[in-house]
């Protein structure tokens, strides 16, 4: 009987998944137009002639970053021009010739060295050499935060004491209280992975994104603590039901953003994984349909080799997953009553708790 049962279960889901997975489908980008990191109209004229080896571009978006105090773009764009300055620095080598003592080139001269450093076998030691540079990079734009998150990221890798963070997160919050990077890089400090636990990691989160404005990326803070819960995988006492209010509340945030904004991307390819993760299927669905072709390295490459093929992997799951939950008498796969999804209504998600 139990053999019957799960072979009807089985047939009725291949059936539903035929009829409504191609209409799913239909209603998501083409996998071929989905690409990975798509800079935006600002940094990428700056990459064109990065790869010309003409800084002037990368100077002029980062001094307008530096004197609008736009320091969220700031940070995502310093990150950028340092990842490709990893295998093509020739650019930032002009310009540091030619400007020593730029505070733009300083910080993504800075940026770079830490990820080279970071990714060392001496990598303690090698960080610890760059603390004149770091100085120098905090101290040639006193009112710029991006050079105290990089601070962080660096005190992380030193292991620096509690007591010497804490002075630093005081430094970068006096800046821009509200600025996500840092916010980011006092969450990984505080991460089972480095000096905390998990559930210090989301006490500092949702505290974080309670104290946040409207709109504002920290609100997705949590959703991190969430992921970080993921890879640690089961038996770490964060129950499931702290990682779906996480999830909640960056799908509230994404929902603020029209889709295929690149602003949100990398916060919404983090929330469309954990509700992946979580089983969440209809809420994927939704997420990956306001992503567009817009995937992001991160959290893929934290999960498989290829990030491009993890996404759209993770894509198709989601809409046979939907698919196979939606009755075959259902003309609209997106309008399925909730008692039918098999998502946090109950089904066949997951058992809600990570004990």
């Amino acid at each position: 009987m139990f053999r019957t049962m799960s072979l009807l279960r089985a047939l009725i889901g291949t059936a539903r998944m035929v009829r409504h997975a191609p209409r799913l489908t239909a209603g998501l980008p083409p996998d071929d137009d989905v690409l990975l990191d798509v800079p935006d109209a600002r940094l990428a004229p700056a990459l064109v002639a990065a790869a010309q080896a003409d800084p002037e571009p990368a100077a002029k978006l980062l001094a307008t970053t530096r004197d609008a105090a736009d320091w969220e773009d700031r940070d995502r764009y310093v990150t950028r021009l340092s990842t490709f300055a990893y295998r093509r620095d020739e650019w930032l080598r002009h310009w540091l010739s030619a400007a020593p003592r730029d505070p733009d080139a300083l910080l993504v001269k800075a940026q770079l060295a830490v990820r080279r450093a970071w990714e060392s076998p001496a990598r303690a030691e090698r960080l610890r050499e760059l603390g004149p540079l770091i100085d120098a990079a905090t101290g040639a734009a006193p009112s710029d935060p991006v050079p105290w998150r990089l601070a962080l990221d660096h005190a992380r890798g030193t292991h620096a004491p509690h007591t010497d963070f804490e002075a630093l997160w005081e430094q970068a919050v006096r800046r821009a209280p509200h600025h996500y990077g840092c916010h980011v890089a006092a969450l990984k400090y505080l991460s089972a992975q480095w000096y905390g636990s998990h559930r210090e990691c989301f006490d500092f989160a949702e505290q974080a994104a309670e104290d946040a404005r409207p709109g504002s990326l920290v609100q997705a803070l949590p959703v991190r603590a969430a992921f970080a819960q993921l890879l640690a995988g089961p038996g770490h006492g964060v129950v499931g039901d702290r990682v779906d209010a996480a999830a909640d509340r960056a799908l509230e945030l994404s929902a603020e953003y029209p889709a295929g904004d690149p602003w949100p991307a990398e916060v919404r390819n983090l929330l469309v994984h954990v509700l992946v993760a979580r089983g969440r299927w209809h809420d994927a669905l939704t997420e990956f349909g306001r992503i567009g072709t817009l995937a992001t390295s991160f959290p893929w490459t934290q999960l498989a080799d290829d990030p491009l093929r993890a996404f759209l992997e993770a894509r198709t799951t989601a809409v046979h997953a939907v698919a196979r939950r939606t009755r075959l008498r259902a003309a609209h796969p997106d309008r399925v009553p909730a008692a039918d999804r098999g998502d946090r209504a109950g089904g066949d998600g997951p058992d809600g708790h990570y004990a």
